[in-house]
C-alpha cells in the first residue's frame, strides 16, 4: 500500500466566509506544495462555531451539497491532484439542515458526503438548534489515496460509528471538530488513539484554535494530529493556540501488519451484541 502523505488544517476564524474559504484554498496549495495527497479541514470550516449561541440568522451559512463551496474546491482538487474532505453546513431544503462533510477525489470528482450522526445539546454546544441527525449511514469513500471515512466531532464519543467505518473498509478516518478547552480536552488525546487501535486504521483529528468572542467564550485548543493503528501519534501534535498546517507521512502497510497481529474483526461476536443496541 505504501506511504500516503496526508494533511490537516487547524485555524482561527477570520471574520467572514469568503476570507475563510480563501485561507483554506491557500492551505490546500501549501499542502500540495509539500507533497500532500489528501487534506481535511476543521468542522464547519468556512464559518465560526456559531453553536455557542441559538440564533436563526446563522442558518444563512448553510448551502447545498454539492453546491458552490464543494464545486469551488472540486476545481482546486483537480488542479492540485489532492483528495479533499470539506466539513460544511448543509441545507437539503429550507428547515432541513445538517452538519456535513463532502469528499472530493483528486481528479475533482464529488464522491459523496457524510452527515454527523450524534448531535450534542449542552452549554456552549447548542447543535440540535442547527442540525438534524445524520441519515446517510457511515459511508467509506474509495479515493486516490485509499478508503476514507469521516466521523464529525461529538461523534467520536460513540464507538459504534468508528467500528462501522472499519467494517466498511476504512483505512483513514478524519474527525473534524470544534471542541473547547474547558469541556473535552482531557478526552482529546485518549479517544481517537484508542479508536485507532480498536479499529486498526489511521485517524486524523482536527480542532480549530482561538476564542471566537463574537459568538461565545469557548477556547478552541487545536492540538490536531494523526494517530496510527498502534495508537501512536504520527509526528508532533499541533499547537494548542496557533493556526497550523499538519502534514504527515502515513505508512499504510502498518494497517496490514496490525490486522495480522490482532484479529479483532475475525473475533467479533455480533450475534451477542443485540442487547447493546436496544433502546
Amino acid at each position: 500500500m505504501g506511504i500516503v502523505r496526508a494533511a490537516l488544517v487547524q485555524t482561527s476564524w477570520t471574520g467572514d466566509k469568503e476570507s475563510m474559504i480563501k485561507a483554506h484554498e491557500d492551505y490546500a496549495r501549501q499542502a500540495a506544495a509539500q507533497g500532500a495527497q489528501v487534506i481535511c479541514f476543521q468542522e464547519l470550516f468556512y464559518g465560526p462555531y456559531f453553536c455557542q449561541l441559538q440564533d436563526t440568522k446563522f442558518y444563512d451559512y448553510a448551502e447545498s451539497v454539492p453546491g458552490p463551496t464543494t464545486e469551488r474546491f472540486a476545481a482546486l482538487a483537480a488542479e492540485l491532484n489532492l483528495v479533499m474532505v470539506l466539513p460544511v453546513y448543509e441545507r437539503e431544503q429550507a428547515g432541513l439542515l445538517y452538519n456535513t462533510a463532502a469528499v472530493i477525489d483528486a481528479d475533482g470528482t464529488y464522491l459523496g458526503k457524510y452527515r454527523k450522526h450524534h448531535i450534542p445539546q449542552v452549554n456552549g454546544f447548542w447543535e440540535k438548534f442547527y442540525f438534524r441527525p445524520g441519515n446517510l449511514g457511515w459511508p467509506v469513500f474509495d479515493t486516490a489515496v485509499g478508503k476514507v471515512g469521516v466521523y464529525i466531532c461529538y461523534d467520536r464519543h460513540f464507538p459504534e460509528g468508528w467500528r462501522a467505518l472499519g467494517l466498511a473498509g476504512a483505512e483513514i478516518v478524519f474527525n473534524p471538530s470544534a471542541t473547547s478547552r474547558g469541556l473535552s480536552s482531557y478526552l482529546w488525546k485518549l479517544e481517537q488513539p484508542a479508536s485507532a487501535v480498536a479499529n486498526e486504521y489511521y485517524i486524523g483529528a482536527i480542532n480549530r484554535v482561538g476564542v471566537e468572542s463574537e459568538y461565545g467564550d469557548d477556547d478552541f485548543y487545536g492540538t490536531s494530529y494523526f494517530v496510527d493503528p498502534e495508537g501512536k501519534f504520527v509526528g508532533e501534535v499541533a499547537s494548542d493556540t496557533d493556526p497550523e498546517l499538519v502534514v504527515r507521512d502515513l505508512d499504510m502497510d502498518l494497517i496490514t501488519t496490525v490486522r495480522d497481529r490482532w484479529a479483532f474483526y475475525r473475533d467479533r461476536r455480533p450475534e451477542a451484541y443485540g442487547p447493546l443496541v436496544n433502546p
